[in-house]
């Protein structure tokens, strides 16, 4: 077990967008699986009820349903937990960077994430389970963390023009200064 687990707190869907994440990562980048799975019982239930302003609406639930997921993206250990009514209200403040090699895999991705859900500037998707993601190419890690500021700067104002992060202009923004406004 890893030391600092990511946790993500759905209504009481984790299960389904566990499968969902893993349908679409497992293929492109492998090491994707659910670890295992634990259920709410009916004591752990009833002493919920007793917590201090925890009502019925905000109950997870009910016995023997999904409570967690720990789980596998990528390599990545999360836990998804089914919190009822209080939980499941993601923002962007929060969100999975996901660091692709090829424009292949930020379409599959996007495409994928960004159905029932939004599309957002820079890279950036809200999936329809309400998790924003941050879909971008490895090159940008390496540009934004290398010597030459200036082509930090070129790549960052290109990708500000974007939804969906286009590699290939990216690496062209990276290659060479362009005036200010093109």
């Amino acid at each position: 077990m890893e030391r600092i687990v990511l946790s993500l707190m759905f209504r009481d869907n984790a299960e389904e967008a566990v499968k969902f994440y893993l349908s679409l990562f497992s293929p492109i980048f492998g090491n994707s699986k659910i670890e295992w799975i634990t259920y709410y019982g009916e004591e752990e239930l009833e002493a919920l009820r007793a917590v201090p302003q925890m009502s019925e609406e905000i109950m997870p639930g009910p016995a023997a349903s999904v409570k967690t997921v720990r789980f596998r993206l990528a390599g990545q250990e999360i836990l998804a937990v089914n919190g009822g009514g209080f939980f499941g209200k993601f923002t962007e403040s929060a969100s999975l960077y996901v660091s692709c090699e090829t424009q292949e895999q930020i379409d599959l991705l996007w495409t994928a994430l960004s159905r029932e859900g939004t599309e957002q500037p820079c890279g950036w998707v809200k999936d329809r389970f309400g998790v924003s993601w941050q879909i971008a190419p490895s090159v940008i890690g390496e540009i934004m963390e290398g010597p030459d500021q200036k082509k930090a700067q070129r790549v960052m104002l290109a990708l500000y023009r974007m939804k969906k992060i286009d590699l290939e202009e990216i690496l062209r923004a990276a290659a060479e200064p362009r005036p200010a406004g093109s």
